[in-house]
């Protein structure tokens, strides 16, 4: 080796020590974390948080004064001329996983209508890949939705293993449930109707989706996801008519419901007639949904995320954040933070990528695998990345202000949701209270104040 040669090693290496212990400073793998911490809290710590007022939005209150007993007459109706469910039919009734109200009780009132007629009915997990795409993890989210054994008085039947029914004019194929198809000798399934987080058309998120995605099991949700939410809005009912053509299906019970997640109309619907009457509901949908009354915002901060309150963990259809192109509306908010992630999503972090900011006790609480199974599944990945994670609440609401491209950070355009599902109550800024008080739906409930932090940095109330 020439001199220049040693040389040169020699400063190409004292090069790499001085950049490595320049880089070193905010490092986070550094002994104590002081240097990383010590950056951050002199970017943020002049940065103020506005006082926030609790106010309440006023939406439509209606809704039916007994589903239940609804579901009880639509179902006996139907059951008093059915051909395809007769005494001992084995039905199978496919419930899927998010909360929608009274899907416990709703669930129980078809069962027992079968029963009284002496059917026997059992249920299928109907939710694609939820759950983590394990039978015992799509077992799981029935039970914390109060579908059980125990509670329904049937079995519940869960397996991923599916048959392959068709296939698409595009090559897709068309899978389904392999308990449900080759075991029943009809199917019974329930959702709500309402839009889509990702893509638009005459029919979104309900019972034909519900056929084609969440009876499809992981492998039928990858099928319609694999070219893309470009070409859902033809590929979920293209699927979901191939497969009544298939299968038994005997009815769907299609939910709609108010902004209040009160049950507003319920309905049974046959084969012949869903896709019609489907895409009328999502329609009523659309407008009993509730919404964040006011537009634009700097800052949008969401207390919780999670799969039980929607597929990407906070509805998109509110937030005005999609993870996709192919879906439109909701507030243009400039910077979004969400905080933690409810226990009923079992670590699924599914959502936390299309916000801004997070906090390291979201990010400690994910399940990677199953968050990722999602992106993996709907072929989308922006979702499940993450966001960028500060210490705790209060720095992460300080770095989605710092960021929002304004002048006065006192003047924000601040909101803060408990999630998605709960809109009547939420807190607005200073900034926004001369609109709330002169917006005929709001009520301003309390004034504004400073948010309590507890010692970590997280929020009291």
């Amino acid at each position: 080796m020439t001199e220049f040669e040693s040389n040169g090693n020699v400063n190409r290496m004292s090069e790499r020590r001085e950049n490595s212990e320049s880089l070193h400073i905010g490092d986070s793998r550094s002994s104590s974390g002081f240097e990383q911490t010590s950056i951050l809290e002199q970017l943020l710590r002049d940065i103020p948080i506005p006082k926030m007022a609790r106010i309440r939005q006023r939406f439509s209150t209606d809704s039916l004064p007994d589903p239940i007993g609804a579901v009880r007459a639509s179902t006996q109706s139907y059951l008093q001329s059915a051909p395809m469910i007769r005494p001992g039919s084995s039905v199978a009734i496919a419930v899927g996983s998010r909360g929608i109200s009274h899907i416990a009780d709703v669930t129980k009132a078809v069962i027992d209508e079968l029963q009284s007629i002496g059917a026997s009915p059992f249920i299928v997990p109907c939710m694609g890949s939820h759950g983590g795409a394990t039978a015992e993890g799509q077992a799981q989210v029935l039970a914390h939705l109060g579908i059980e054994e125990s509670t329904m008085g049937v079995a519940i039947r869960s397996s991923m293993e599916v048959v392959e029914l068709d296939r698409l004019p595009n090559g897709l194929p068309v899978y389904a449930d392999r308990i449900a198809a080759t075991e029943a000798d009809a199917i019974v399934v329930i959702n709500r109707i309402k839009p889509h987080t990702a893509f638009r058309g005459p029919v979104e998120s309900g019972l034909m989706k519900m056929i084609a995605i969440g009876l499809g099991k992981q492998k039928g949700a990858e099928a319609c996801h694999q070219l893309g939410f470009r070409y859902m809005a033809q590929n979920v009912p293209e699927m979901a008519k191939r497969m009544m053509n298939k299968l038994p299906i005997a009815f769907g019970i299609a939910i709609v419901e108010n902004a209040y997640d009160q049950i507003y109309e319920v309905e049974l619907i046959t084969p012949e007639h869903m896709e019609a009457r489907e895409s009328e509901l999502l329609e009523k949908a659309k407008s009993l949904m509730p919404k964040i009354l006011f537009d634009p915002l700097d800052l949008l901060v969401i207390d919780y995320i999670g799969k039980n309150i929607s597929g990407d963990g906070m509805d998109p259809n509110i937030t005005g954040r999609y993870p996709t192109p192919y879906a439109h509306g909701g507030p243009d908010v400039a910077k979004m933070v969400v905080l933690d992630l409810t226990k009923e999503s079992y670590g699924n972090a599914n959502g936390v990528g299309t916000a801004d900011f997070t906090t390291q006790q979201l990010v400690q609480k994910t399940d990677w695998p199953s968050t990722y199974a999602n992106g993996l599944t709907s072929t989308v990945c922006a979702p499940t990345k993450m966001a960028m994670a500060l210490e705790n609440d209060r720095q992460a609401i300080q770095a989605a202000i710092k960021t929002c491209n304004i002048l006065d950070y006192e003047q924000c355009r601040m909101v803060r949701i408990k999630d998605t599902l709960h809109l009547g109550e939420i807190w607005v800024s200073e900034a926004l209270l001369a609109e709330a008080r002169s917006h005929g739906d709001i009520d301003v409930l309390e004034e504004a104040s400073a948010i309590g932090f507890d010692e970590s940095g997280h929020i009291t109330k």
